[in-house]
């Protein structure tokens, strides 16, 4: 009874959310639906990282990396042939790539595949490590995959990038993707998988005690997070129809694991809710960075402050609230039943 309610809840959550999209294409502007197209792929992103990092324990920087592999794969796959010609100045793209096309669903899902087949071939022996020397190392596999962008102009086309690139990623498919992603997940944590993950995490010494192949769950669950983020650059690629190496510096990264702190480590609902929050917060405080005049006092603009702003909102999450903003805990349909029910009771009495 209670999952027969819990899948009727959820089918009229998902056509709620389908009706707002609906209505805020046909509503609202272009800047508007371009940040409802980012809050979809930061989630997606969040919730990949979050698996690894808040689930299974592996502090994972390397997330711009895989989000590289599935924008470049992804992008080299819906690109017209002569789109690719006119574009590749300094070096004629290698064949067979030159000439391949392929559907929109299947470039995403070719980038995501990259990103995990990567994410599995740099794991085995990554993975291996613990606590901040996995972190360094991942964050050097980010940064090897930015330079070898930089310069493999047969395929990447180096530091010029990729210019033109179909603009397929729209709302739709946008938030499609992020509620599979959330589905997936969320069936995978709560599995007996997911539970041998939360043990691995919690206590890695008693997890192997008890005859769990620690290193082969790590590759599985840090293969899939890999998945998960090369859609999300996949996605990000075709909505802002040009990517180059420099996009994939670290600090998409701290943006990605901003969302996973500030959300709560090993809280789906808590990602999902930050993930919304400070890309909207992100997209609000340019303003702080544009020069302001009050009466005869100037303030000149300083590119970047916002950043400056959100990198002190961590610390001070870190410190103050390190559980972030839903903990460990999760809302569930039978949850909010119970808050509206404790509250109808009240306002009776």
């Amino acid at each position: 009874m209670y999952e027969s309610r819990t899948k009727r809840l959820n089918v009229a959550a998902v056509a709620l959310l389908g009706f707002f999209l609906w209505w805020a294409q046909g509503n609202l502007d272009g800047y508007k639906i371009q940040i409802l197209n980012l809050v979809a792929i930061n989630i997606i992103l969040a919730l990949s990282l979050n698996l690894i990092y808040g689930f299974t324990g592996l502090f994972s920087l390397g997330h711009a990396g895989f989000m590289a592999i599935g924008a470049y794969v992804s992008s080299l796959l819906i690109l017209p042939a002569a789109q690719k010609e006119m574009i590749f100045l300094l070096e004629p793209l290698v064949w067979p790539l030159s000439v391949l096309q392929a559907p929109f669903f299947v470039a995403v899902l070719a980038g995501g595949v990259a990103a995990a087949l990567f994410g599995l071939l740099i794991s085995l022996p990554v993975l291996r490590l613990g606590g901040d020397y996995l972190g360094i190392a991942t964050l050097g596999f980010a940064e090897i995959v930015r330079v070898v962008a930089n310069n493999l102009s047969g395929i990447t086309n180096g530091a010029l990038g990729l210019k033109g690139i179909p603009n397929h990623a729209n709302i739709w498919w946008n938030y499609g993707w992020c509620l599979f992603t959330l589905y997936f997940i969320a069936r995978l944590v709560n599995s007996n998988f997911g539970n041998v993950l939360k043990a691995i995490r919690d206590d890695e010494t008693a997890a192997r005690a008890m005859g769990i192949d620690v290193l082969r769950c790590k590759v599985v669950s840090f293969s899939i997070g890999a998945f998960f983020a090369g859609v999300g650059g996949a996605l990000m690629a075709s909505l802002l129809t040009t990517i180059d190496p420099k996009m994939f510096l670290f600090l998409l990264t701290f943006n990605v694991l901003m969302i996973v702190v500030a959300g709560g480590l090993g809280s789906l609902s808590g990602t999902v809710i930050a993930g919304v929050v400070i890309t909207v917060l992100l997209e609000w405080l340019r303003f702080v960075e544009n020069p302001v005049t009050i009466g005869s006092f100037h303030i000149p603009g300083i590119p970047g402050m916002r950043m400056v702003i959100f990198s002190m909102a961590l610390l001070f999450i870190i410190l103050f609230r390190r559980e972030g903003i839903m903990g460990m805990r999760e809302i569930t349909w039978n949850g909010i039943i119970g808050v509206c029910r404790r509250k109808g009771e009240k306002d009776r009495d």
